[in-house]
């Protein structure tokens, strides 16, 4: 089971795994102070039908507003710069650093990464380690290895 959140600004949370409702209401409650739930999934019929698409691999590029709020400057920095690695491509997490302009600070790029409230439509399992591993992901990385290997299945398919 999943969650999906949004503001009037756009998308402000993706969930990939959770135990039940509650934990996703607590989550938002804890990360996004005065959000009113409603239960509107008609709002988001768009989204789950682009979700259908890239799990099947016919879509790599989502189409929709996302909030990136919750996040400070440079975690909001991270996060935009993640929306330029290329379908099918990865990047590491100094390259990531070195993108956002601070060289040195790729450990801090990488926990901005692992705070992504956004997960696959800002791509941030798409960041690995320099050597090639995986790293990590805060979704699992049997979820990070799945999305991995869909779009190298899928890259230059769609």
């Amino acid at each position: 089971m999943g969650g999906l959140a949004a503001t009037n600004k756009g998308i402000c949370r993706v969930r990939l795994r959770l135990t039940g409702e509650a934990e996703f209401l607590d989550d938002l409650a804890a990360n996004y102070p005065g959000l009113v739930p409603l239960k509107r999934t008609t709002e988001f019929r768009d989204l789950v039908r682009q979700f259908d698409r890239y799990f099947r691999g016919k879509l790599d590029r989502f189409q929709c507003r996302l909030d990136l709020g919750a996040g400070t400057p440079f975690q909001q920095g991270i996060w935009r710069r993640l929306g330029t690695i290329p379908y099918g491509q990865t990047r590491s997490y100094r390259w990531l650093a070195q993108a956002v302009g601070r060289p040195s600070a790729y450990r801090a790029a990488g926990n901005a990464n692992g705070r992504n409230p956004i997960p696959i439509l800002i791509p941030c399992h798409r960041v690995i380690r320099d050597n090639g591993e995986l790293g990590g992901y805060t979704g699992g990385l049997d979820i990070k290895r799945f999305l991995l290997d869909l779009e190298h299945k899928t890259h230059g398919i769609i």
